[in-house]
């Protein structure tokens, strides 16, 4: 494994109701979140000021990606308008492919590329949306040894995208958004310690919390002071 993939590397994608979505998870994400998030939102053809929003939310700087960026811990990365984002062995790539599940940019052809080129260091996210984009890319996600994560559909402004998934893939984590911040923190954490780390999936799972929201037994309080939540 090269040293562009020896880090975590968070992949996540949402449909109807992903700006808010995204919008509420970036005051909960750490101000030293160990791994960069690459971010897909069904979105038209049209300008997006999505990033600034987000960046303006949360202690993590957001941008609109572009084609060569070498993606760098605690940086949100959101896809530009009609643009797929991919990953290849060292940089974002930007494509205007044919779309996928009517969509461009589309939630699969970035998680199949990080499937392919950061394998278990993979973390994958589906979050609200309609119909099934993020299902057979989380599968690969998975297949790879890589982490599946999915927003519980109940939790979820538009549920279908979340239930494909599921339907499609054995979730590692199923957790409504207000736990995501936390658990993808801890997540980077284990996969950042290496081997050793990403064995604490079996030995230390995730539990939930007295909130609602599932941590790890290593959390607790102290974790509190790393994010907004």
């Amino acid at each position: 494994m090269n040293s562009a993939t020896a880090q975590p590397l968070i992949v996540m994608g949402a449909s109807a109701g992903g700006v808010n979505a995204i919008l509420a998870l970036a005051p909960c994400l750490a101000r030293d979140f160990p791994a960069p998030i690459l971010f897909v939102q069904h979105i038209g053809a049209h300008p997006s000021e999505l990033w600034k929003l987000v960046s303006a939310r949360g202690p993590n700087r957001a941008v609109s990606a572009r084609d060569g960026d070498l993606p760098r811990p605690g940086t949100i990365y959101i896809a530009p308008p009609d643009h797929h984002m991919l990953l290849d062995a060292l940089a974002i790539r930007l494509s205007r492919g044919p779309k996928e599940r009517h969509a461009r940019p589309a939630i699969d052809p970035l998680f199949r590329s990080a499937a392919l080129h950061f394998g278990s260091r993979a973390i994958g996210v589906v979050l609200t949306g309609m119909l099934d984009d993020g299902s057979a890319g989380l599968r690969a996600i998975k297949e790879s040894g890589g982490t599946a994560v999915v927003q519980d559909p109940a939790d979820a402004y538009a549920p279908s995208m979340p239930q494909s998934a599921l339907d499609c893939v054995t979730a590692d984590h199923v957790v409504p958004l207000a736990g995501l911040g936390s658990l993808l923190y801890e997540l980077a954490c284990r996969v950042a310690a290496g081997p050793s780390g990403l064995l604490q999936r079996a030995d230390r799972p995730i539990r939930p919390a007295s909130d609602g929201r599932r941590l790890a037994p290593s959390q607790g309080a102290d974790q509190r002071q790393h994010t907004g939540c």
